[in-house]
């Protein structure tokens, strides 16, 4: 099946076959008829390009079960580009936004250059600013491994207004023996020269991204990389899932959470700093949710994921962090040439991503932590045969770190429980 004037291949139709929650047991025209409305997307992530210069030992999109990168165009086309932006604008129109997030992402974004990133930008800005009739902040940020930041590229995405995140394992040369290049060389000398020039301009400095290695220590992992001033950082779980456990959580260690230890030692460092340093999402989003506020990220909560990415080819899909859990797995059958935004909505994918507790097994829903917890990141929940209605792979890591951040809150602030039980 061709996708209009670009000519890719659609996903087969039994690429869901191993996840019968959701996408052969939700109904969702009955969820429509029963008044449970959709949520307009407020984040749309746009691939730039498909490739990467580095071949990270754990990337999800490269090294995991979903291959699909392999037939797709390595830069986003012309019409790619400008389609996705008019939907984009019709989203906005349709439901009134006043704000939205624009991801730059890959691959490596920046292979293309900061002309395809400003292009895409200013695209975006032009078709929400013609439609919407309203006024509509539209963020801009693009996600990088740092080792293409030049003075020239950094000066001119400051200049487009494009915010860069620059993703690292920690503040020294040895904490990033997993991020190579084709060849195995490390990235460590580019991708900090690359951080330099960044500190250089920081209104365009959004902060770093870490995905979490146990065989590192957390506070020096911290402590190393405040070095760069990051005005925020992300502490990531690897994605993984139940099929493929992540390091350190074998079948025979289900009930183990190395993984909410070193975070605990991680957000103690944090917390007793004296000052605040930098925002740590994971943290802030629990210490939220412990005090009764609604969650503002996937990882963590029971809010609606209002999220969706478009590839370089215009295929629509889910967040590629399910590209973890198997062929295809991301895939909704759409593209910006014969979809709209709103067609998505009514996937069952995306759907499920917005029904908070409705969406949880039996097991997370009996849980006295769901409305902190959320049922963990939803790509990490997938086991073949049932799908995503099921406890997060890191489910014991996360009961570790919420129960510690708890009992934390409950000393500075000298209040009662925070938790149920």
């Amino acid at each position: 099946m061709s996708h209009g004037p670009r000519g890719g291949a659609a996903a087969a139709p039994d690429a869901h076959t191993s996840a019968p929650w959701p996408h052969r047991l939700l109904d969702v025209p009955a969820l429509r008829r029963a008044g449970t409305a959709p949520v307009p997307f407020h984040q749309f992530v746009l691939k730039l390009h498909s490739r990467c210069n580095l071949l990270c030992t754990y990337c999800y999109v490269y090294t995991a079960a979903d291959t699909s990168w392999r037939r797709r165009p390595a830069r986003v086309t012309e019409a790619v580009l400008l389609r996705s932006a008019q939907r984009i604008g019709e989203h906005v129109a349709a439901h009134g936004l006043t704000r939205i997030r624009v991801e730059l992402h890959g691959g490596e974004p920046l292979l293309g250059g900061a002309d395809t990133a400003l292009r895409q930008a200013n695209e975006v800005r032009a078709a929400v600013g013609a439609v919407s009739g309203t006024d509509c902040d539209v963020l801009v940020g693009v996600q990088t491994n740092g080792t293409l930041l030049t003075p020239d590229v950094v000066r001119r995405l400051a200049a487009g207004g494009i915010r860069v995140g620059v993703s690292l394992d920690g503040g020294r040369a040895e904490h990033n023996k997993r991020r190579v290049d084709h060849a195995g060389r490390p990235s460590w000398d580019a991708a900090t020269r690359g951080l330099a020039v960044l500190a250089g301009h920081p209104e365009a400095y959004a902060g770093i991204l870490c995905t979490i290695d146990l065989d590192l220590d957390p506070v020096e992992v911290y402590d190393s990389l405040l070095e760069f001033r990051p005005a925020a950082l992300d502490l990531l779980l690897p994605h993984a899932n139940w099929a493929a456990p992540p390091p350190g959580k074998g079948p025979s260690s289900a009930g183990s959470a190395p993984y909410g230890e070193w975070l605990a030692h991680a957000f103690d460092r944090w917390f007793d700093g004296g000052r605040y340093r930098t925002r740590i999402r994971l943290f802030t989003e629990i210490i939220g949710l412990l005090l009764g506020f609604s969650s503002g990220a996937e990882a963590v909560g029971l809010s609606p994921v209002a999220a969706v990415l478009v590839e370089t080819d215009g295929d629509i899909e889910q967040v590629d962090s399910l590209k973890a859990a198997y062929q295809e797995a991301p895939s909704t059958g759409m593209d910006v040439f014969r979809n709209s935004f709103d067609d998505v909505l009514e996937h069952p994918g995306i759907a499920a991503r917005q029904l908070g507790a409705d969406a949880l097994s039996d097991t997370c829903r009996a849980c006295p932590l769901v409305r902190i917890c959320g049922g963990g990141h939803y790509a990490h929940r997938y086991r073949p045969g049932s799908g995503f209605r099921n406890p997060s792979v890191y489910c014991a890591d996360l009961d570790v770190l919420i129960r510690h951040i708890a009992r934390r809150l409950e000393g500075v602030l000298a209040v009662g429980p925070l938790l149920p039980g």
